[in-house]
Parts: structure tokens; C-alpha cells; sequence
């Protein structure tokens, strides 16, 4: 059986931490920047963690 391909748009996108856990940037932040609060876009330079729903299916996209 040939090796599981990685999505490479997945691995642009995503970080494993060493604990396992899913590290990913927050979205809205690239465009209409004028309309949206100071605190909201401080808040989105931050990065996030996938939801545990999402985790199983992001993990098989970045081959792990």
C-alpha cells in the first residue's frame, strides 16, 4: 500500500505541538481591518488550538 500523501495547503496552515495538540491562526484578519476593533484585532493576532472535533481529521491531513 503507497504512503499517505500530506496535504501541503494543511501543513502551511497548521503546527503540532509536542503535547499532540493542534495549533492554528485565527481568520479576519487580512482585509476590512477599519471596521473591526483594536481589542478584536489584537485578539485574532493570537493563535488558536483545533477543537477536538476537528483534531482526527486535520491530524490525517498533515500526515500524522
Amino acid at each position: 500500500m503507497p504512503k499517505m500523501k500530506t496535504r501541503s495547503s494543511a501543513t502551511k496552515r497548521f503546527k503540532l505541538t509536542a503535547s499532540g495538540k493542534i495549533k492554528k491562526n485565527k481568520a479576519n484578519k487580512s482585509h476590512l481591518l477599519k471596521g473591526k476593533s483594536m481589542d478584536r484585532k489584537r485578539s485574532l493576532r493570537k493563535g488558536t488550538e483545533v477543537s477536538k472535533a476537528d483534531t482526527g481529521r486535520v491530524k490525517s491531513m498533515i500526515g500524522k
